[in-house]
């Protein structure tokens, strides 16, 4: 959705962190900000996720450079709008992946705005709804959204951890809620990186007995203390036939393309694998599919609803990402380490870091 641009609008200059340039390293940006709206809410930023999205928007995806990425956002409330009543100076809060949306649709009414019908406006590299301006992330000092989308932190989490939540963390509760995941499951969780380690601890809080499918032996014990039931090694053909027709959901987290029929094969009658990862295309059988009756879905981020209710749990449960922690000054090393999968099994920059 388009906007007539409105210059006139008054804006504060903030520090932030952008590519200047298509796969371009991370440099200092300093960049106008609007002031808060009415329905907006601004605030410091405290720590932002690396997210594999931030390597894709620097890549292949991004729009109009320079870029400001960071989707995965803790910060503490500096000013509220006239009609912001749930968020007040001093609170801690959270922004996810999109921060606006057409609040018309069906899914918009249902807090469902990841489905907007008209497209949600993503955090950074968006476009927004009022001004067309070019939205920017979570590697900068301040952020403005509007109220809806920005979310009360409960009491009690570790912040840093907390940070990753807001993608990776919603990402994999969404489609564990909607198939209902809970006791009695029986659950795979495919990857075991950013989104997959939050995948076991979550499917194991709801109650599910949870399987856990890595291409590494060496990880196998540090799967079991995320809260995984047993680790199976997804190259090795003796364990997954022994796992043939147990599951009833497989969570799959893998962003590659590779061969998913011996994972398929894992489901019960009517099972469903739900891809989170979003590869290129799906590389298996249809008769796999048509022997059990079996599904491959899809799931985007999490709306409003999800985030809150996702938050909620993690508070009572005491969940959070694991996390290595970085100031800005290490951006550039944490990406090109998170390109090369090294790390366990989040980055997240603390903006105050010297």
């Amino acid at each position: 959705m388009s906007a007539t641009p409105s210059p006139a609008a008054p804006t504060r200059t903030v520090h932030g962190f952008a590519a200047f340039e298509r796969d371009g390293p991370i440099a200092p940006f300093d960049f106008e900000q609007r002031e808060p709206r009415p329905d907006d809410v601004a605030f410091d930023v405290l720590f932002c996720g690396i997210c594999h999205t931030d390597l894709h928007s620097i890549g292949p995806w991004g729009q109009e450079y320079p870029l400001v990425p960071g989707h995965e956002m803790i910060g503490r409330v500096t000013a509220v709008g006239a009609n912001v009543t749930e968020h007040a100076v001093g609170d801690t809060v959270a922004v996810s992946v999109i921060v606006d949306s057409c609040g018309e649709c069906e899914h918009c009414r249902n807090e469902m705005e990841i489905y907007c019908d008209e497209g949600p406006t993503n955090t950074y590299d968006g476009i927004d709804r009022v001004d067309g301006s070019r939205t920017r992330g979570g590697y900068a000092e301040s952020l403005v959204a509007h109220g809806r989308f920005v979310h009360p932190v409960p009491d009690g989490l570790d912040l840093a951890g907390a940070a990753p939540l807001l993608c990776a963390g919603v990402t994999v509760w969404s489609p564990l809620r909607h198939w209902k995941i809970g006791p009695g499951s029986e659950v795979g969780v495919v990857g075991i990186g950013g989104l997959g380690h939050l995948g076991v601890k979550f499917a194991h809080a709801l109650g599910a007995r949870v399987v856990a499918f890595t291409t590494s032996p060496d990880k196998r014990d540090t799967i079991l203390a995320l809260g995984a039931d047993a680790v199976v090694v997804s190259t090795d053909e003796e364990q997954m036939a022994a796992q043939r027709g147990k599951l009833d959901f497989l969570l799959d987290t893998v962003s590659a393309v590779y061969p998913m029929t011996p994972l398929m094969e894992t489901l019960k009658l009517d099972g469903t694998l739900c891809s989170v990862g979003i590869p290129d295309e799906f590389d298996v059988s249809p008769i796999a599919l048509a022997s059990k009756r079996r599904s491959i879905a899809g799931s985007g981020a999490g709306g409003t609803r999800d985030v809150r209710e996702m938050l909620a749990f993690c508070a009572e449960h005491d969940i959070t990402a694991d996390v290595e922690v970085v100031g800005p000054d290490a951006i550039n090393d944490a990406l090109g380490r998170l390109a090369r999968n090294d790390v366990r099994y989040r980055f997240v920059i603390d903006m105050n870091a010297a």
